[in-house]
């Protein structure tokens, strides 16, 4: 499956909407407000505005026109009825998992998710929250960890290094039927490849850094559901935490957004190019891309997936640490860096020589090399992974 055409609503929605000319001056680009606090002409007004802070402009902290630009892009192409933009996807992660948690409460992450996920989940022991992490994706699998106290499913499809997929309609019927709530951080994917709240998943989160971004050069995440939702959210965690996104960051993001269709077409046509190629290779036991056929999950994929982003794995055959960072080293079109969903190839590995022990409490090879294909010329990247790999 290859996505030959990103939808005409989509395109529309990230070229043009929320873009309210007239409210900016009929100018081409929407202009930045670079403003904490709004002035108001009468301290009734003011008092009003702040009893009813979600709709007005008050401070930074709350709203404010540039941010608000890119929530309404990002909602509408989610397919949400609202959206709050994040100084980062960690800072949404955990305002998603807060907004859904209370003591004593207990959380299913399905599968390998973000490291950092874990991390927080972790944390969140302190208040008496608890968590079981799945040794898989499947349906069954997740059943079985739901426990008397579970109140969230938190889904990552596809999950983190190995990219294995989640049967989402299923999860959310099961989850449903238990009264338990969804939770999915959709960045690898994007709203240009899946949807999940068309599958009743109940809080979607983007990490912008990435593909919707698009450049690299900022920080922000996003938490997309129904209007009630994203109300208590914006009250309590979005305010109470801090951790608002700011208005250079919002005019940044929606200009990757304006591009995302074309960037993700590109990006899906040179992971799946590379992906193919490294397929065989005689230093290499596994490619992990749900797009390849060799994939577990492939026809799952072709079912929950619109398409492919860039962004898979390869496990080395010899998967000593000394041959992991030779591998890498010997690269010279991909950047070693720990993000991804830019314009450029970057490369990483989970294995750091000294964490052996924690990748097989993960089931992550310690020959796994993570590869972001960007949108270089797709044989300039396999010639040159190929003479890395030797």
């Amino acid at each position: 499956m290859v996505t030959e055409a990103v939808p005409h609503e989509d395109r529309q929605t990230l070229l043009h909407g929320g873009d309210e000319r007239e409210a900016f001056g009929h100018a081409a680009v929407p202009p930045i407000y670079q403003t904490a606090p709004f002035a108001y002409d009468t301290f009734e007004a003011y008092a009003e505005a702040e009893r009813t802070d979600y709709e007005h402009y008050v401070y930074w902290r709350g709203t404010n026109p540039t941010v608000e630009l890119a929530e309404r892009k990002l909602g509408e192409l989610a397919g949400g009825e609202a959206c709050k933009c994040f100084a980062s996807g960690m800072a949404a992660i955990t305002a998603a998992l807060m907004s859904s948690l209370s003591a004593g409460d207990h959380v299913v992450a399905v599968g390998q998710v973000y490291e950092s996920t874990v991390a927080l989940l972790k944390y969140l022991g302190k208040w008496g929250i608890s968590h079981t992490v799945t040794a898989g994706c499947t349906v069954q699998e997740v059943e079985r960890a739901i426990g008397r106290h579970t109140k969230v499913i938190y889904m990552e499809s596809p999950s983190s290094m190995t990219f294995r997929l989640t049967d989402v309609p299923e999860v959310v019927r099961l989850a449903r039927s238990r009264g338990v709530r969804t939770l999915i951080d959709n960045t690898w994917a994007t709203p240009i490849f899946q949807k999940p709240l068309e599958h009743g998943v109940d809080l979607v989160i983007e990490a912008a850094s990435k593909y919707l971004g698009g450049h690299n050069d900022l920080l922000a995440g996003a938490v997309i559901g129904s209007q009630a939702a994203l109300e208590s959210l914006f009250s309590k965690e979005f305010q109470l935490f801090g951790a608002a996104l700011a208005p250079f960051e919002a005019w940044l993001l929606s200009r990757g957004l304006r591009t995302l269709p074309l960037r993700m077409k590109g990006h899906q046509e040179g992971g799946l190019a590379v992906a193919r190629a490294l397929e065989g290779h005689p230093a290499i036991a596994r490619v992990n891309h749900p797009g390849l056929p060799s994939h577990p999950d492939y026809e799952l994929g072709k079912r929950v997936l619109k398409g492919y982003s860039g962004v898979f794995s390869i496990e080395l055959k010899d998967a000593r640490f000394e041959r992991v960072a030779e591998v890498i080293n010997r690269m010279k079109r991909f950047e070693i860096a720990p993000s991804w969903g830019g314009y450029q190839s970057q490369a990483v590995s989970p294995n750091y020589g000294y964490n052996l022990q924690a990748l097989e409490q993960e089931r992550l090879s310690p020959g796994l090399i993570r590869l972001a294909v960007g949108l270089e010329p797709p044989e300039e990247l396999i010639a040159d992974l190929e003479a890395a790999l030797g």
